[in-house]
């Protein structure tokens, strides 16, 4: 076995759509072998052909009347990923490339679930040991392994599936546990691109892209990669998306850069009190002019924070600075000189909170749940903001540390 890192190391996943058909699974195959004679060791995650998974899971419940078990389905619904590890295994070793695939049966599989079927989570701890044990000499020897995406397996034996973006879920883990220079998602688009071909004339290719911005192109519905599957992105191993149109793994794409907090969590995000102005009006949304004459003076006074509008109001969260108050007469001589504002409040002395992690929008009734702790506890919440997997608190200054820490024992306990 070879202890030195001399040659380049990635984790290449190929989507079903790069699988569709025999033309494309065959492309596909001489994209990795190619990329294999430059010295290159390479790990292969495979999702199922095409449609399968769609047809096995329509197949399966049309004629079972709604009463398989999840085990049950999951079973089933593993067979697309578990036929093309071995159509894709054997087409390698029968084009001259040394490989050999792993299936959830056998015994050094190695992405190990907990029990919850149909959106099992992968025991890190057990996937990283059992991928050093089993796939990395395979790798070392210059065996090429392939390995069935989206699928895992319960201490106990049971087949479990990943739920949405299983096969990234797949390829990320067994990136970080081999040490991989680099993960390829192959697609069937060009990249990660500035809005959705379906919907958009002429989107554009992002060249690059931090994950922490993805997730919330992921949260809005955009489905380049899902939220879940970006939790378990390595912090120092770059993705690189890619088309399957091209015959190369040599393309541009678009690279996904950093890394997302695992776990929910709560910080204090801006070290400095902050204040709330509020205006009022009436059909102030429509008045575009007014509402950006009062954000450009916030910006050019002090540092914006964050903000909210409905039909008749407008809520400006602003750090305080020593000029605040040269802001507030400002925005107010806005407020009296347009018809369509009344007048304007405002709130100092608050502290700026913000609840973030990956699963925050999977996370059913957490909202519920922190501002529950806070008012058993008699603290006021002055402004509440949620957006890409996060959420914004605004309480008292004074009662800071406080209400840090009831939030953060709220989420420890979910």
């Amino acid at each position: 076995m070879e202890n030195n890192k001399s040659y380049r190391k990635i984790v290449v996943k190929f989507g079903g759509s790069s699988l569709a058909d025999h033309e494309r699974l065959l492309k596909a195959v001489n994209v990795v072998i190619n990329e294999a004679k430059k010295g290159t060791r390479i790990v292969v995650v495979v999702s199922a052909m095409g449609k399968t998974t769609d047809t096995l899971l329509a197949t399966a419940k049309n004629t079972s009347n709604g009463k398989l078990q999840k085990h049950e389905l999951d079973d089933i619904l593993s067979m697309g990923e578990r036929t093309s590890v071995r159509i894709f295994a054997a087409a390698l070793r029968n084009n001259g490339a040394p490989s050999r695939y792993f299936d959830p049966l056998d015994d050094d599989w190695p992405i190990i679930t907990d029990a919850a079927f149909q959106n099992a989570n992968p025991l890190l701890s057990e996937c990283k040991a059992r991928i050093r044990k089993h796939v990395q000499p395979i790798v070392e020897k210059g065996t090429i392994p392939v390995i069935a995406g989206f699928v895992g397996r319960t201490k106990t034996g049971k087949i479990t599936t990943l739920g949405r973006g299983g096969s990234d879920t797949t390829a990320f883990i067994l990136a970080e546990a081999l040490d991989a220079d680099e993960i390829i998602l192959v697609t069937d688009a060009d990249g990660i691109m500035s809005g959705d071909p379906k919907l958009i004339a002429n989107p554009q290719k992002l060249p690059e892209i931090d994950v922490a911005t993805l997730v919330g192109l992921a949260d809005s519905g955009a489905k380049f990669i899902h939220t879940k599957a970006l939790k378990y992105k390595p912090k120092n191993i770059n993705v690189r998306v890619i088309s399957n149109k091209q015959a190369s793994l040599d393309q541009d794409g678009t690279v996904i850069t950093g890394a997302l907090a695992t776990e929910l969590d709560v910080e204090i995000a801006h070290p400095m009190p902050v204040a709330e102005i509020t205006v009022v009006g009436r059909r102030l949304s429509e008045s575009p002019q007014t509402i950006l004459k009062m954000v450009e003076a916030a910006k050019a006074h002090s540092l914006l924070l964050g903000m909210s509008m409905n039909q008749n109001s407008i809520i400006l969260y602003v750090s305080q600075q020593q000029n605040t108050d040269k802001l507030l007469n400002q925005i107010h001589q806005t407020t009296v000189e347009k018809p369509e504002t009344i007048a304007m409040a405002v709130k100092k002395d608050l502290a700026f909170l913000k609840i973030s992690g990956v699963g925050l929008e999977e996370t059913h009734g957490i909202i519920g749940k922190i501002t529950e702790e806070l008012r058993l506890n008699e603290l006021n919440i002055s402004g509440i903001l949620t957006i890409t997997s996060s959420i914004l608190l605004f309480v008292d200054w004074d009662e800071r540390e406080k209400a840090l820490n009831l939030i953060h024992n709220s989420l420890r306990r979910h």
